[in-house]
């Protein structure tokens, strides 16, 4: 874990607060997709349309992977409950309510996840800025 944390912030070292907040947000919140293969292909896609660091929203995205396992009954639960009946045993049924689920629960949170992040990154930016100023 320690090395994959070293390898992502190497991989950040001279992006904005924002950009790196955007990084995390997006990897996390895309990386408990539930449907398999997907987060990879998605995280791709905006790293390509937002330009930012496809490595760093990779390793992201990979180590989310088992939030994902961990989150898919309860986003399938959910999404059965959002679509208001009761979950079906078909795994297209599940699937759907699943993707439901995390729309209405993921999405949410790593738009307030991001702005958190920022918040965080910067006052740490401006922390260590001001430590070497006073040195």
């Amino acid at each position: 874990m320690r090395a994959a944390a070293s390898r992502f912030w190497a991989s950040v070292d001279n992006l904005s607060p924002e950009t790196v907040a955007l990084i995390l947000a997006i990897g996390l919140v895309v990386g408990v997709f539930p449907v398999f293969g997907i987060p990879t292909l998605l995280c791709t896609l905006a790293a390509v349309t937002l330009r930012l660091n496809l490595p760093a929203l990779q390793l992201i995205n990979q180590l989310s992977s088992p939030l994902q396992l961990a989150l898919l009954i309860p986003l399938a639960r959910a999404g059965a409950h959002v679509m208001g009946g009761p979950g079906s045993w078909s795994v297209a049924a599940a699937a759907r309510a699943a993707v439901v689920g995390w729309f209405c629960l993921c999405v949410p949170l790593g738009v307030g996840l991001y702005f958190i992040l920022v918040f965080t990154l910067r006052r740490a930016n401006r922390q260590c800025f001001n430590r070497f100023e006073t040195s």
